[in-house]
């Protein structure tokens, strides 16, 4: 049955798909059907694994940077206290400034390569890892605390042995979403400067006409988006094994 669910998901999400398109009475140019869209792909599938690597690239590299800032800048808040107070303000209002509004910033500062793009990838997975990963190690049992100073333990075994670990599962959920999340920055990079990528190619078929191609693309990046997010998904349960699930899988 586990084997069978991504297929029927898939099936019912194409016939729903064929049913809007159906009804709606769209033109192919407006809203092509499913198997328009495969016909597409399969027509030129170096062209989108091409633009779709690009793109993996760029929101990887933004997802490992992301996650090293986050947890550097969660771990230095619990280390020294006072941090706290001056630099969650600023996490905060940073995140009321719309990302996209500074993406021709960092085109400009960055250029149009691939570092623009990271870098609008490490910026909208920042904060979800910061916050996550600070609220777990905040949130540790106060149990094991006192358990750790009774042994005479110092403030950075406390952190490494009991905080850390501890406060996994709750960065594992950071992960999660800020996976979810790191294409926007990427292909909000691409549309604003680019000469390669999915954001690119979208850009370039919907100036021709070519919507098979732009939802071709899309799903290359709904694809894309879905496996990184499971892959951190399993991965969280291989480093994190004692984080069992208590709600049944079926």
């Amino acid at each position: 049955m586990k084997t069978l669910r991504p297929l029927i998901i898939i099936a019912t999400l194409g016939l729903l798909w064929q049913i809007i398109v159906w009804i709606s009475g769209a033109p192919v140019y407006i809203l092509p059907g499913p198997m328009r869209v495969i016909e597409a792909w399969l027509a030129r599938p170096e062209l989108f694994l091409k633009h779709g690597a690009i793109t993996a690239i760029e929101i990887i590299l933004g997802l490992i940077l992301g996650f090293l800032l986050g947890g550097t800048s969660a771990l230095s808040m619990i280390y020294f206290k006072p941090l706290h107070r001056w630099l969650m303000p600023v996490l905060v209002i940073s995140q009321a400034i719309p990302v996209f509004a500074l993406a021709p910033v960092l085109v400009l500062w960055l250029g149009y390569g691939m570092a623009s793009k990271i870098a609008m990838a490490t910026m909208i997975i920042y904060f979800p890892v910061t916050a996550a990963f600070f609220d777990g190690l905040k949130r540790t049992d106060p149990g094991w605390l006192d358990l750790a100073h009774t042994m005479n333990a110092n403030p950075l075994s406390i952190i490494r042995h009991v905080r850390i670990p501890s406060a996994l599962p709750a960065l594992a959920s950071g992960l999660r979403v800020a996976a979810a999340v790191a294409p926007i920055g990427a292909i909000v990079g691409e549309w604003v400067g680019s000469s390669e990528g999915l954001g690119y190619l979208m850009l370039y078929a919907n100036a021709r006409l070519q919507i098979d191609v732009l939802f071709a693309a899309l799903l290359t990046l709904a694809v894309l988006a879905i496996t990184l997010y499971f892959t951190i998904d399993k991965l969280a349960k291989v480093f994190i094994p004692w984080q069992k699930e208590t709600l049944s899988p079926y």
